[in-house]
């Protein structure tokens, strides 16, 4: 069926790069670089009493809802995985990483009683969410864990690493399966919640989309029965984009897709314009390449497009970007919706404020003047042997809470000597002295 979508609501409260966003029954969440995690009513997209939710040390990579929509979990370059109350705003857990390293990703199992957390070191940990105790602890062979996966019945999970390699774990921690799916590294993933049923005994099979820095999304079709075992098959590529995806996500009903990119734009795919027919595909030895339909190409963003969600129970699709925004888009099946005046008339006083901002761009700080661990602007930059600036305080705690790993590359510093970088000192004083007249 054939629908429209249309923008209804931008969201532009964050101060930096927008890193995820995600919905619950009646919420939206959205992360940031500059490390509050920010809640939105969908009733109106106002933000909550309780908002924003302060914690993380350093940026906020991912969120995610638990099932009920009752508790929130977030996780930072600080190393810890938070655990919010979304009714209060009230903190229930900090789960730190073993190892201590950067956490990149963060999700719920479908019944909500295990999280998994994924970090820049490629540890895995799999928490009970109930006691809030570690269950399990793993790694992958290469690369920083950057995306993860639950299938819908909860048996087994997925992981992707930024070396490429997408990795299928069973509930008790077992890798089942490694292979490389993508040359240049996964970006995310994402199942559908509907399972497709045929094949022998009944035996449900998953899809799942994958995406990287090949430019290319792929569409996997997984099956797992502990009497039948596991099996993952590439069955498709989508290739609308023209560079990296960096966020994939499948609607509620299995029957959309969405990808966003650094080609700034956002495509929805119509994942139901291809039969899915399992015998015909399990003695199949060809990939097929562009069959799902592209139903809308949106290019309302600015910058790199890096987070896209769709609402559980409502046809509304949030996507956020390195341009610091939140775009909240509806979509029509056929007949045209019924929105409210007030609504309208929220969306174009936003739209009014955006603009307004938008012409201050031409005066905001230079992004080498920004420390890539506080987000601040540098007072003492000092170089590190990763061969980046930082701020000479951050870099310092950075190291001694770190075990000397680099914030940009997450490899160890051949050295913790920090030399004063008194060029870009003094080029960061220049711009004060123009700026600040």
């Amino acid at each position: 069926m054939k629908n429209m979508v249309k923008l209804i609501h931008t969201l532009a409260d964050h101060d930096d790069d927008v890193n995820c966003c995600a919905f619950s029954s009646s919420l939206l969440a959205t992360c940031s670089l500059d490390k509050p995690i920010r809640l939105y009513s969908l009733s109106d997209f106002s933000e909550l009493p309780h908002s924003p939710l302060k914690s993380h040390t350093y940026a906020v990579h991912c969120c995610c809802f638990s099932a009920s929509g009752h508790i929130l979990a977030s996780c930072s370059t600080d190393g810890t995985t938070v655990l919010w109350d979304t009714q209060n705003g009230q903190t229930l857990a900090v789960l730190e990483q073993p190892s201590g390293s950067p956490v990149r990703v963060c999700r719920f199992s479908p019944d909500s009683t295990c999280l998994v957390s994924g970090a820049a070191d490629g540890t895995v940990v799999l928490w009970n969410a109930q006691s809030y105790k570690l269950y399990r602890c793993a790694s992958v062979k290469d690369g920083s864990l950057v995306a993860c996966a639950f299938s819908p019945n909860g048996n087994f999970f997925v992981t992707g690493s930024s070396c490429g390699d997408l990795t299928v774990w069973d509930d008790k921690m077992r890798c089942l399966h490694s292979e490389k799916a993508h040359n240049l590294g996964i970006t995310c993933c994402d199942f559908s919640s509907q399972p497709v049923s045929g094949g022998e005994q009944g035996l449900q099979f998953f899809r799942l989309a994958s995406c990287g820095q090949d430019c290319q999304i792929k569409i996997w079709v997984i099956s797992f029965t502990h009497t039948l075992g596991f099996e993952l098959k590439y069955k498709s590529i989508l290739s609308g984009h023209c560079a990296p995806v960096l966020t994939c996500a499948f609607s509620h009903d299995g029957q959309m897709l969405v990808s966003g990119s650094v080609d700034k734009s956002v495509i929805v795919y119509d994942t139901d314009a291809q039969e899915y027919n399992i015998y015909i595909f399990r003695s199949a030895k060809t990939v097929m390449q562009n069959t799902e339909d592209i139903l809308h190409t949106l290019t309302q963003h600015t910058r790199y497009v890096t987070t896209c969600a769709f609402a559980p129970n409502i046809l509304l699709l949030a996507t956020g970007s390195m341009d610091k925004t939140v775009n909240i888009w509806q979509f029509d099946l056929e007949t045209p919706c019924q929105e409210s005046l007030g609504l309208r008339s929220k969306v174009l006083r936003k739209i009014e404020e955006l603009r307004t901002k938008m012409k201050t761009l031409s005066s905001e700080i230079p992004d080498e003047f920004i420390c890539p661990i506080t987000r601040e602007l540098m007072k003492d930059p000092v170089i590190a042997s990763d061969g980046y600036s930082y701020e000479k305080e951050a870099m310092e705690n950075w190291i001694s809470k770190k075990k000397r790993t680099s914030p940009m590359t997450n490899l160890v510093l051949p050295s913790v000597v920090l030399i004063p970088n008194r060029t870009l000192k003094m080029a960061i004083d220049r711009w004060l002295e123009t700026h600040q007249k």
